[in-house]
């Protein structure tokens, strides 16, 4: 079953004039972007979930196997994935924040944000569903994106303020409160009260780089740690 991530990744493919995408040299199950040895198709889950996700891909992200946007669309199905250009805005992208069925929210720091357009929390609409805009980028790229992207203006800016520093290890920031994109889609998620399928993103970000630095180092996976334990329930068919 394909994705609005997994659909965006062929299509940057057909594209693209790179013959190798780096990290793409091992051969890599080609649903999962895991070393096929590794291969993590077998731990997909499924929970239902209310609110939407948009993420908003710098060029290149998508194709990425260590990109975590790829995650959030595995478990989240009212996902949607743009590939963001400064002069052009995809139509489709527009069509979906008009949509009445959603309340966007954008999710960026406060702090460089006008306080005016600042949230903490997610506040119940008649009518309407949490829509998460997302950022996939690097941090220097994700602030021209926002600064850059005038359709976003009317929106509520949602910053996250977690306790917990960020466990991802694949693509390390330089600052420890930077979180990986599937990190804050589970932070999302838990804000506007769906603790489990919050959870259970937490739990396959910890599957899928478990698989993925065991596949970088050849050792094996612990299919029995806290991580593929708690997973397990919601494997689904």
């Amino acid at each position: 079953m394909t994705h609005a991530i997994f659909r965006l990744r062929a299509e940057r493919l057909a594209e693209t004039d790179l013959p190798l995408v780096r990290g793409w040299r091992a051969p890599r199950c080609h649903r999962c972007r895991v070393i096929a040895d590794y291969c993590l198709c077998q731990w997909k889950p499924s929970v239902p979930a209310h609110s939407g996700m948009c993420l908003l891909m710098a060029k290149g992200e998508s194709l990425k196997p260590s990109n975590t946007g790829w995650l959030i669309a595995d478990v989240v199905e009212q996902t949607h994935a743009y590939v963001w250009e400064r002069t052009a805005v995809d139509a489709a992208l527009l069509q979906l924040l008009e949509d009445p069925q959603w309340q966007p929210y954008i999710v960026f720091p406060g702090e460089f944000v006008e306080p005016q357009r600042v949230v903490s929390e997610v506040t119940p609409v008649a009518g309407k569903r949490p829509l998460f805009i997302l950022l996939d980028a690097t941090w220097t790229q994700a602030r021209k994106m926002f600064r850059k992207s005038p359709y976003l203006e009317r929106f509520p800016v949602l910053s996250l303020a977690p306790e917990q520093l960020s466990r991802y290890q694949l693509r390390r920031s330089r600052r420890d409160d930077h979180f990986c994109t599937a990190e804050v889609a589970a932070l999302c998620l838990e804000l506007a009260g769906e603790e489990t399928a919050a959870r259970v993103l937490d739990a396959y970000l910890d599957v899928f780089s478990a698989h993925y630095l065991c596949g970088k180092a050849k050792t094996a996976v612990d299919p029995d740690d806290a991580a593929h334990c708690f997973l397990r329930p919601f494997i689904g068919p």
